[in-house]
């Protein structure tokens, strides 16, 4: 039985992305949900405004900023929407691991076993999550990312593209690694870190 069409949240490069997956995967999509593009085509599908979600229906928020897929993922599901899990066929999802309604995991893309991945979660593409790792809600693993065995990536937590985060280690909640970061130590929650070793990035007082 195939499943019922596909709502992509966000009709940017993500959702865009997101698309891809849906079409390797097999999925059909119906079309996107974006304000700023509603009532235009996006790759020869129809873009709507959020709100207009048909009942029902099942949705995948394909943004990156992690404060805007929870904004979009509450008014989604109080339009009676229901968040789909999308995984690209030349992604490796290794067993006993989880991923919770709303997870994108793009092509090239390694989860190891016995992982968690938490609601609207995204793993791009040729990024790898390490065995036993915990990813809160809204997690994003930009491409390239890697991230060890056993780290703990708090809600809405971001790791950039190309950036480790070492074995046994927590992001806190809203942190930011930046691209190419090489993380040695536990990231405070909200903290801005880059370099390797990652150290939090200090911003300059005005005069």
């Amino acid at each position: 039985m195939t499943d019922a069409p596909l709502w992509i949240a966000g009709a940017g490069g993500v959702g865009r992305e997101a698309y891809d997956t849906a079409l390797a995967a097999g999925t059909p999509v119906a079309g996107f949900l974006d304000d700023r593009a509603r009532g235009t085509t996006v790759r020869g599908l129809p873009v709507r405004a959020p709100e207009d979600l048909p009942p029902g229906a099942r949705y995948l928020v394909g943004i990156a900023d992690p404060a805007v897929r929870l904004r979009l993922a509450a008014l989604l599901d109080a339009a009676g929407g229901t968040p789909a899990v999308l995984v690209h066929p030349r992604a490796l999802i290794a067993p006993e691991t989880e991923l919770a309604p709303g997870c994108l995991v793009m092509g090239g893309a390694y989860v190891s076993s016995s992982v968690r991945l938490g609601a609207h979660g995204q793993v791009h593409y040729n990024a790898t999550v390490g065995h036993d790792t915990v990813l809160g809600e809204r997690v994003t693993v930009y491409p390239g990312g890697n991230v060890s065995g056993s780290v703990r990536l708090g809600d809405g937590s971001t790791v950039g593209s190309n950036a480790v985060v070492l074995q046994g280690l927590t992001v806190g909640a809203g942190a930011f690694v930046g691209a190419a970061a090489v993380v040695t130590r536990d990231v405070a929650p909200g903290a801005v870190v880059a370099g390797a070793p990652a150290r939090p990035l200090v911003r300059r007082r005005a005069d």
